[in-house]
């Protein structure tokens, strides 16, 4: 992810990686380990996106956006902005209402969090993206303040009743990002680690 940013010229496609990642705790560049309330076998991970401390696991989708926001004239601000309505979207699909917070970018079904944002913009260009949780196992939040707030409730997608399989979710979140970021509708593509065309699924290690 960051060599493909690095690497790329005016000229690259932007990509979307879909992944699910192995049990890791994630620390954003920002990160206090404070955070981190007990110590657990599950590894702590620096990354430098924005943001605190979360959790990933299979289960849970995350997109890693690799895209050219200068070139398509999008702010940083946009582009949380846009994330968070693909989500939106994506619930209200299912007739769930979710919701934005005020300095707490994510969605939210009730009071609970189901989707975190993190980024990096070097030179015109973001990675990072999105965690939605699906169908995972959320125990490990319990030891973690997740993304920096005390007692912020997390909850996923099969909780609220949503029957849909991983692929089908994966399916309806990457329709709705490339309708909003108007990129054509790619060819059905899956390798693990690597982006092809401009939508990748796969499993991918700890990043």
């Amino acid at each position: 992810m960051r060599s493909f940013s690095n690497a790329r010229g005016e000229l690259t496609a932007d990509e979307l990686w879909l992944v699910e990642h192995p049990p890791v705790f994630t620390l954003g560049q920002a990160g206090k380990r404070e955070h981190l309330l007990k110590p657990t076998s599950i590894p702590v991970v620096n990354s430098d996106r924005g943001g605190q401390i979360t959790y990933h696991a299979p289960g849970q989708i995350v997109v890693y956006l690799l895209l050219d926001i200068r070139r398509r004239q999008l702010g940083i601000r946009d582009l949380v902005s846009l994330l968070e309505e693909a989500v939106i979207e994506l619930l209200s699909q299912a007739d769930i209402r979710g919701v934005r917070r005020e300095h707490a970018p994510g969605v939210y079904i009730d009071e609970a969090k189901v989707a975190a944002l993190g980024l990096r913009v070097r030179r015109g260009c973001c990675y990072h993206g999105l965690a939605l949780n699906v169908e995972m196992d959320l125990t490990p939040f319990r030891c973690i303040n997740p993304c920096g707030f005390e007692g912020l409730e997390v909850t996923q997608l099969r909780d609220h009743g949503v029957g849909w399989s991983l692929q089908t979710t994966k399916t309806k979140l990457v329709n709705i990002l490339l309708r909003l970021l108007e990129v054509p509708k790619p060819r059905a593509k899956c390798r693990p680690h690597q982006g092809v065309s401009r939508a990748v699924s796969g499993r991918a290690g700890q990043a």
